[in-house]
């Protein structure tokens, strides 16, 4: 081999390390990620250092978690009002502020992150503020605002209930017990089936120091006066008092999850339509701040009904009042948390269709995923139901949010095929063609060019539309659209995923087992790390 005519270099430790480096740099991405959650009642924040690895054999260039190692987790704060009640955002910017220092992390340290706003962290005038708060770093950041359904659904992923349910092959309904309200997901084969929220929560009432009553929200004083009993501010509750509002609460808990006909007080606390009462239930799972009284992981009180909750749903699950199984799906008052944002990137295929190539890059667009089987004959209507069902599990109103709809295309590209689809897409997307805003669409599949073509040349619509193929998109992406790349046409794509860990817990079913977390090396042993 020596006698070549060209120089050739034997690489040395040093080059062959780089080369394994690069080699390796392709094909894995490790990044660290914040998830902040800001809620009614609490507020908190993890870091996280997250490995992800590309999966070659897909139709994507998508990356999977392999590892999850958890950095640091803030103390659980008590989100903190002023006096008018909204939030003191100033207040949360020193928590957070403290909360890079105490983990030796700086701003730029953090690759990605997500902010989720739920509850009355929403309605609060300020929530913009709050907002506001990760503005600078909104390139970086996913900030998802949860109305009901959309918690519920975060809840059920983020607390394991809804891996649980595809390993155990079972239907779970997972029970968010939170400080406003709780959530209700109803979920089979690691998928959301239905949700639902009633005012119903351990911190809908506040006491101070010395046991006097510093705040009385709506939902609690509707449910005093079923109890016949008086709430007021700067007055204490007679221990029979509490114990009376407490039992309200626990009966309008158990009648929301039987799915019998609801009482009055119940249709007076209900927040979104409620479950479906014929889909069967195997167990239950527990999530959110009340939960991990249920579990035994926490036992402070925190001035407010929490810890007396769990204590009286704990009974009524040893009496057997519920009716089902219960099992600790893993994750409680941080199931949300645990979403932080991850990134992919896959470039579009070149057979993409986009009327107006300046509106690119956008950044932070909510993937809305058509839970819907696009092969054989394909019913407008059924597609126009599925937007709207898929609109309504991520609370969004149509019209008001720019949004990226994906699917799976299947099937031969005939064109009554593609016009059934077409038009399914049109009338589930009334507003936004009125107001000739953009919108988008995301397949697998190769159709993106002659769909876009429909919509714009057959079907008249005006607004923007970027049609992309070859993509494959799941439930809780979020997606930048990079510029068009000369002269291929091709269009690069970062999506964005609230991750949620799938992980095997020890599931126990007799709740009540306490769980040892305190590890020194910062993980949760068993629950957190993927």
């Amino acid at each position: 081999m020596h006698d070549l005519e060209f120089d050739h270099i034997h690489p040395n430790e040093e080059q062959r390390e780089q080369l394994s480096d690069a080699i390796w740099s392709a094909d894995n991405v490790e990044f660290t990620t914040v998830g902040v959650d800001v809620g009614s009642s609490t507020s908190h924040l993890m870091f996280a250092k997250v490995h992800l690895q590309r999966l070659s054999e897909a139709l994507s260039s998508r990356f999977v978690v392999v590892g999850r190692e958890i950095l640091w987790k803030s103390p659980i704060l008590l989100t903190p009002y002023r006096p008018d009640y909204t939030i003191d955002a100033d207040e949360l910017k020193v928590f957070i502020d403290k909360a890079y220092k105490e983990a030796e992390l700086e701003r730029d340290d953090i690759d990605s992150g997500a902010v989720i706003l739920t509850g009355e962290a929403l309605k609060r005038t300020n929530a913009r503020a709050i907002a506001d708060l990760f503005a600078a770093e909104s390139g970086k950041f996913v900030c998802a605002s949860a109305g009901h359904n959309l918690e519920a659904l975060m809840a059920a992923h983020g607390s394991g209930a809804v891996e649980l349910s595809r390993k155990e092959h079972k239907t779970f309904l997972n029970i968010d017990v939170g400080g406003g309200t709780t959530k209700f997901a109803l979920v089979h084969g690691g998928k959301l089936l239905d949700s639902a929220a009633i005012a119903v929560g351990g911190r809908l009432i506040a006491f101070d120091d010395d046991g006097s009553l510093i705040r009385i929200e709506g939902p609690a004083e509707r449910m005093a006066k079923d109890a016949g009993i008086k709430l007021e501010l700067g007055a204490k509750l007679s221990k029979g008092d509490r114990q009376k509002l407490v039992d309200v609460m626990i009966t309008v808990l158990k009648e929301a999850i039987s799915r019998k006909k609801p009482s009055k007080l119940l249709k007076d606390l209900t927040l979104t339509p409620a479950l479906p009462a014929k889909t069967k239930i195997d167990a239950v799972t527990f999530s959110g701040g009340v939960s991990e009284f249920i579990f035994k992981r926490e036992n402070t009180d925190h001035g407010d009904l929490g810890g007396d909750l769990a204590k009286q749903l704990t009974k009524a699950l040893e009496k057997d009042e519920i009716g089902y199984p219960v099992y600790d799906p893993g994750q409680g008052i941080r199931a949300t948390v645990v979403g932080a944002s991850q990134f992919t990137v896959q470039v579009s295929g070149n057979t993409v269709h986009i009327t107006e190539p300046d509106s690119l890059p956008v950044r932070n667009i909510p993937v809305i995923r058509l839970d819907i089987s696009l092969d054989g004959d394909i019913k407008s209507k059924k597609v126009t139901e599925a937007i709207s069902k898929a609109m309504t599990r991520f609370d969004i109103d149509e019209g008001e949010t720019t949004i990226a709809l994906a699917f799976r295309w299947e099937g031969e590209p005939s064109h009554p095929r593609m016009f059934a689809l077409a038009q399914g897409i049109y009338d589930g997307l009334p507003k936004t063609i009125a107001n000739k805003d953009q919108f988008i669409m995301v397949m697998e599949g190769d159709i993106g060019k002659s769909l876009g073509g429909i919509l714009r040349k057959e079907l008249d619509v005006e607004g923007d539309i970027i049609s992309l193929d070859g993509i494959q998109l799941q439930e809780f992406d979020y997606i930048d659209i990079g510029e068009l790349i000369q002269p291929t046409d091709v269009v690069p794509l970062i999506i964005k995923s609230l991750l949620f860990t799938s992980d095997e817990p020890d599931h126990d079913h007799h709740h009540g087992h306490s769980h040892d977390h305190d590890h020194s090396d910062g993980q949760d042993h068993g629950h957190t790390h993927d």
